[in-house]
C-alpha cells in the first residue's frame, strides 16, 4: 500500500475528489480509485495484445454492499446490469472510444465498481474521471485525459457533481464529457432553458472537466516521466547500435527484446506491472525516433538499403507437383507459397448478400498464419487482415484473367515469412502460379509497397518497405500493376500529409520498382505455360438448343449420369441466354470427346442443304431408311435415290451401304425429313 500516488481536486462546500492509484487491482494494466465523500469507485483497464480492430468494452456494476443492501429476490448475488448500469456504461464508453486513434489496435476492458455510497453523491459523473484515470496509469495511447462531470442548475445557479438533494430542485440536469480541448459528449434533460444558458452550462462544465484533468495529469507524470527519462538514457545507444549492424527481423527482435527485457528488470516489481504498457509504448517511440533519425539524417535503411532499392528476390515455379499450378515468391524476408486449382462453374464463389448476388469464377484467398511472424496464437476463422488483403490482391489480378476463360480458379496465398508487404509478395507469386498453371493471362502482375518519412525539412520516398518502416513511417501505399499500367492500389497515411506533387513523386518511384519486379519474374517464367498440367482438368463447353436439355439429362437424370460414367466425367447443364450451356469437365480428353459425340447424337439437328453420310438400315417398298446420325433416321424415297425409275430399290442399295444424302427440309404435310441422293449425282441429260 505504501506505493500509493493520490491527487486531490477541490469542489464546493468544502468537498473533494481525490483521485489515487498504486493501491489496488495491481495485476490490471492501470487502476484508479475515485472518492468524493465516502462514494468511491473503482476503474480497472487492461489491454490486450495488438488484434486487427479497436473492440473497447466498458463496464460499470453498482455493488449491492456498497450501499449497505443485500440483493433481493432468490438469488442473492449482483446479476445482469440494470437499466440504470447500462447507461452509464455508455456514458463513458460515448466519451472513451472517440479518444483513441484509428490505428491503435489493442483490445481494451475497463471495469467500473462502485465499492461505497454514502447516498449523497450521484456515481455516474465520477465513472468517466475514474476510467480516463486508470487508462492514463495504464499508458494507454489515448488522446486523454478526459473527464465526465455532472452540472446542475437551482435558481441560476450552477453546481459541478452536486448532492442528490440538489438534482431535485435543479432544472438543468447534464452530463458533460470532454478532453481539454473539445466537449466529446452531452446527455441530460432542461425545463425548457434558453440556448445562451445552455451554452453557459457546457462552457463553466468544460472548466470544471479541465481542472480534473489537469490532476490526472500530474498524477501520472510523477512516475512516468521519470520511467520515460530512464527508459531512454538506457536503451537509446543500445537500439541505435543494434540497428546498424543491420540485422535480420528475427535477430533484431531478439535484440530489442533483450534490451527492453533488461531495462525493465531495473524498475520494481510494483513499476513493472503498473507501467508494462507504458513503457513498452515508449520504447516504440524511441525506436521510431531511431529509425527515422536513420533515414533522414544518416540516409541508412534497417537492412542497409538505398531509399529505391528492391530487397532480393528469388522464385520457383510448380514448386508443388500434384497441384495445377504453384509458385513460390519471396522478397527479402517476406514469402508466400500460392496454389492455383481450377475447376468447373460448380465451383464458383457464391455471393448472396443483401446487396449483391453474384458467382466470382475467379477469386483469391490469402493466409497469414502465426508462424509467419514467429508467433503462436489460436486460429479462430478467417481475420480482417486476411479478407482485406485477399481482396486486394484479387482486384489486382481480376482483370488480367482471360475473358474466355472456361475455369472456375481459385488462387491460395499462405504466407510462409512475412516482414512487410505480403499482400504485394501475393500478387507477384498469384501472377507467376498463373503463369505455371497455364492461364492465358493478359499480362503479369506485379506489387510493391512504397513507404514515406519526412519532416519539415526533408521527405524521404522508400521502394519496397519493411515492416518496421510501415509501422514507423508516414504512409503504406500498395500499389499493382502490368508493365502498361496499374491494376490496383491500396493506400494508408496516419496524417493529412499527401500533396499531389508527392503523390506523383511516389508513383513514378513506384513504377520503377515494379518493372525491376516484373523483370525478375519474366526471368523465371516470361510467359504462360501453352498446355495445362496433366492433373488439371480438361473444360469443353458447347451450346444446344434449349429443348433439348430436358432429352440430355434424360428421365430422373438418366441419360446424363449415364453418360458420365461411361466417360469419366462432370457434366453442368444451365439454361442461359434462351439456351444451353453445357460445360464438361474432366482430365481425359479422348472420354471428353466421346461424352461431346454422345450429347451432339441426343441433340442432332440436320441443317437444310447439309450433306451426311448415311447408313441404310432397312429397305422397303417406297423407299429406304437411312441414318444420318446416330439414332437419327430418315426415309430416303424411291423417287430421290437416282434420276432413272427404279422398279426395286435393291436394283440400287442394299442394307448396310453407306451413301452420301443431302437434307432437303422437313415436309410441311407429314413433318418428316425429305431427304435426296440423286441430287448429288450427276443429272442425265
Amino acid at each position: 500500500m505504501s506505493n500509493s500516488i493520490k491527487e486531490i481536486i477541490s469542489l464546493d462546500n468544502n468537498r473533494n475528489i481525490i483521485i489515487e492509484t498504486g493501491q489496488l487491482a495491481k495485476q490490471a494494466d492501470g487502476s484508479a480509485i475515485v472518492r468524493v465523500n465516502n462514494t468511491i469507485l473503482l476503474a480497472t483497464v487492461v489491454v490486450s495484445n495488438d488484434i486487427d480492430f479497436l473492440p473497447l468494452t466498458v463496464d460499470y456494476r453498482e455493488k449491492y454492499s456498497a450501499g449497505g443492501k443485500i440483493p433481493g429476490g432468490f438469488i442473492k448475488r449482483e446479476g445482469r446490469p440494470s437499466n440504470e448500469e447500462i447507461l452509464t456504461m455508455r456514458l463513458v464508453d460515448r466519451v472513451i472510444r472517440p479518444t483513441f486513434s484509428e490505428f491503435f489496435r489493442k483490445e481494451i476492458q475497463i471495469m467500473i465498481s462502485l465499492l461505497s455510497y454514502d447516498k449523497t453523491i450521484l456515481p455516474d459523473g465520477l465513472a468517466g474521471l475514474a476510467a480516463s484515470t486508470a487508462l492514463s496509469v495504464a499508458g494507454v495511447p489515448f488522446n486523454g485525459p478526459i473527464s465526465e462531470i455532472r452540472i446542475i442548475r437551482i435558481n441560476g445557479k450552477f453546481f459541478i457533481n452536486p448532492n442528490i438533494d440538489q438534482l431535485e430542485q435543479s432544472d438543468l440536469d447534464l452530463i458533460v464529457g470532454a478532453s481539454n480541448n473539445s466537449i466529446i459528449m452531452i446527455e441530460g434533460e432542461m425545463k425548457e432553458i434558453k440556448e445562451n444558458e445552455f451554452i453557459k452550462a457546457i462552457h463553466i462544465a468544460h472548466k470544471a472537466i479541465k481542472y480534473q484533468i489537469e490532476a490526472q495529469k500530474r498524477l501520472i507524470q510523477k512516475e512516468q516521466e521519470t520511467i520515460k527519462k530512464q527508459l531512454f538514457s538506457y536503451s537509446y545507444k543500445k537500439t541505435y547500435q543494434s540497428y546498424k549492424k543491420f540485422l535480420s527481423k528475427k535477430n533484431r527482435s531478439i535484440q530489442e527484446y533483450s534490451i527492453l527485457n533488461n531495462f525493465k528488470n531495473t524498475l520494481s516489481i510494483d513499476q513493472k506491472d503498473n507501467y508494462e504498457i507504458f513503457i513498452n509504448q515508449c520504447y516504440d517511440e524511441i525506436k521510431k525516433i531511431i529509425i527515422t533519425n536513420m533515414i533522414l539524417e544518416k540516409g541508412i535503411r534497417l537492412d542497409n538499403r538505398k531509399f529505391e532499392q528492391i530487397r532480393s528476390i528469388s522464385s520457383i515455379v510448380n514448386y508443388l507437383p500434384e497441384v495445377h499450378g504453384s509458385a513460390i515468391f519471396t522478397r527479402g524476408e517476406t514469402q508466400s507459397l500460392t496454389t492455383v486449382t481450377l475447376g468447373s462453374s460448380l465451383d464458383a464463389n457464391r455471393i448472396d448478400n443483401v446487396i449483391i448476388e453474384n458467382q466470382e469464377k475467379f477469386y483469391l484467398h490469402y493466409n497469414f498464419p502465426p508462424f509467419s511472424t514467429g508467433e503462436i496464437r489460436p486460429i479462430r476463422g478467417v481475420s480482417r487482415r486476411e479478407i482485406g488483403h485477399g481482396n486486394l490482391a484479387q482486384r489486382a489480378l481480376k482483370n488480367v484473367i482471360p475473358d474466355n476463360n472456361p475455369y472456375t480458379i481459385r488462387v491460395v496465398s499462405d504466407i510462409l515469412e512475412s516482414n512487410g508487404s505480403s499482400s504485394m509478395a501475393t500478387v507477384c507469386a498469384a501472377s507467376l502460379a498463373l503463369m505455371d498453371a497455364g492461364i492465358a493471362i493478359k499480362n503479369p502482375v506485379a506489387g510493391i509497397s512504397m513507404g514515406l518519412f519526412m519532416n519539415k525539412k526533408k521527405t524521404v520516398i522508400l521502394s519496397d518497405i519493411m515492416g518496421d518502416e510501415d509501422h514507423f513511417g508516414e504512409l503504406d501505399f500498395k500499389i499493382t500493376g502490368t508493365k502498361y499500367g496499374i491494376t490496383a492500389c491500396q493506400m494508408d497515411v496516419k496524417k493529412p500529409i499527401l500533396t499531389y506533387d508527392l503523390l506523383n513523386t511516389i508513383l513514378k518511384q513506384a513504377l520503377k520498382g515494379r518493372i525491376f519486379i516484373l523483370n525478375k519474374m519474366y526471368k523465371i517464367l516470361p510467359i504462360y505455360r501453352n498446355k495445362l498440367k496433366p492433373n488439371a482438368p480438361k473444360i469443353y463447353t458447347l451450346h444446344i438448343p434449349k429443348n433439348f436439355i430436358g432429352s440430355v439429362i434424360g428421365p430422373g437424370g438418366k441419360v446424363i449420369q449415364e453418360i458420365q460414367s461411361e466417360t469419366e466425367t462432370n457434366i453442368v447443364i444451365e439454361e442461359k441466354n434462351n439456351k444451353g450451356n453445357i460445360e464438361i469437365i474432366g482430365k481425359n480428353i479422348k472420354k471428353i470427346k466421346k461424352a461431346i459425340d454422345r450429347i451432339k447424337e441426343i441433340t442432332f439437328v440436320p441443317e437444310i442443304g447439309k450433306i451426311y453420310k448415311a447408313k441404310v438400315k432397312s429397305i422397303k417398298d417406297f423407299g429406304a431408311f437411312v441414318e444420318i446420325s446416330k439414332g437419327v433416321e430418315g426415309l430416303l424415297h424411291i423417287s430421290e435415290i437416282r434420276w432413272k425409275r427404279l422398279n426395286k430399290i435393291e436394283e440400287e442399295l442394299n442394307i448396310g451401304d453407306i451413301i452420301e444424302v443431302k437434307f432437303m427440309g422437313i415436309d410441311i404435310k407429314n413433318k418428316k425429313m425429305k431427304l435426296s441422293r440423286k441430287i448429288l449425282l450427276p443429272r442425265p441429260n
